[in-house]
């Protein structure tokens, strides 16, 4: 027995495709671009990501909600996902953590979902004809009604949505008890998860967090070690301030570091273009190759879009060499940038994946070190 013992529900897609179910978490409707996530755990870290702010996230493991909600895994301080399709809720959450069920989590935030058979068929659709826009609804029975309104939803192409998950004010993150605190970061969140400053603190990083509006004047005015862009959701081409903040960083030459969103804006401040993937990368078994090293690591994802740059060789912008540092072995996407001759690196995965993996966790390492390096030659200068 599923714990999903809602009415019927439906989902329907721009093309005019249809799936029934039953209503789980909320009732009524919502609407969004409909992707699918890979990932086997971590539904929770999934939810709570603002990368996914619009969008209806359909998982593609069978079975969601074994290990129920607790209060410590969220990524944000919400549920940003606009809606969610699972094939098999769990009846009964099985972990010593949990705090409450999936079910009635989604229903405290008020979040509409769907659980149906057919989310393998649901997949296969939108790996052949690309995410699309799409509704969930508990509440409207008639799919052609839905569907006339589903047409008159705004596409992710062109949509400006990192103001609409960021902070409103600076916040800072400090170094655990018994870390000794050796940089300052200064975090531009475009989405970012909690996780991500946590991983710096755990570093010896003091985070201070600034809202997507931060100007390189903001940035270079708390005077820090480092600079940090990170995920979040929405068009990278809408994002000219983030674009000219991080241009403004490039020009003083701090060390720069970006995750996910953050190497999409750093290739535009490069002069590089950016383009919509046909269903994007969403999950934790994505395999990445280091092209200096040939190492392979399997990443974490979540992105709809993609940097447009040459994948081998170097290649020449405003702020010296630039080469591609990570390609994507599933379809060979651009997944990294670095600079040759500034302290600037960028990569399309989560190293900082709370659920996992964890093969790309050294990155943050890279960026200490880069920090690191530039302290004495900051000092001199002084």
């Amino acid at each position: 027995m599923s714990e999903a013992t809602g009415g019927p529900a439906i989902l329907v897609l721009e093309d005019g495709r249809v799936f029934h179910g039953r209503s789980f978490g909320a009732t009524g409707e919502t609407f969004g671009e409909i992707v699918f996530n890979t990932g086997m755990t971590g539904y929770q870290e999934t939810l709570t990501d603002p990368s996914y702010h619009r969008q209806i996230v359909a998982m593609t493991a069978p079975h969601i909600g074994n290990t129920g909600v607790n209060d410590d895994d969220p990524e944000s301080g919400r549920i940003w996902v606009a809606g969610y399709v699972v094939r098999e809720p769990a009846r009964i959450p099985s972990n010593w953590r949990a705090q409450r069920t999936l079910d009635e989590e989604l229903r405290r935030q008020d979040v509409v979902g769907i659980a149906m058979t057919g989310t393998r068929a649901l997949t296969r659709h939108l790996r052949d004809k690309g995410a699309m826009r799409a509704a969930v609804s508990s509440v409207e029975t008639d799919p052609k009604a839905l569907l006339a309104r589903v047409l008159e939803q705004p596409r992710m192409a062109g949509a400006d949505l990192a103001g609409e998950v960021s902070t409103d004010a600076p916040y800072e993150v400090l170094p655990p008890e018994g870390v000794e605190t050796r940089f300052h970061v200064a975090a531009v969140d475009l989405g970012i998860k909690a996780m991500t400053p946590q991983r710096l603190a755990e570093r010896g990083c003091k985070v201070t967090v600034l809202p997507s509006s931060a100007t390189a004047e903001d940035l270079l005015a708390l005077d820090p070690d480092g600079v940090f862009f990170s995920n979040g959701p929405g068009d990278p081409a809408t994002a000219d301030g983030p674009v000219a903040a991080m241009r403004g960083v490039l020009d003083a030459g701090r060390p720069l570091f970006g995750i996910c969103f953050g190497n999409q804006i750093l290739g535009r401040a490069l002069g590089l273009g950016t383009y919509k993937l046909p269903f994007g990368h969403r999950g934790v078994n994505q395999p990445v190759i280091d092209t200096a090293t040939g190492k392979v690591s399997i990443t974490s994802q979540n992105h709809g879009f993609a940097v447009d740059a040459p994948l081998e060789g170097t290649f020449e912008t405003p702020y010296g060499r630039a080469q591609v540092s990570h390609i994507g072995l599933n379809d060979q996407v651009v997944e990294g940038l670095r600079l040759l001759d500034r302290p600037v690196f960028s990569v399309q995965f989560h190293p900082e994946a709370a659920a996992g993996p964890h093969d790309a966790a050294g990155l943050f390492d890279e960026f200490v070190d880069l920090m690191s390096a530039a302290q004495p030659t900051a000092a001199a200068e002084q």
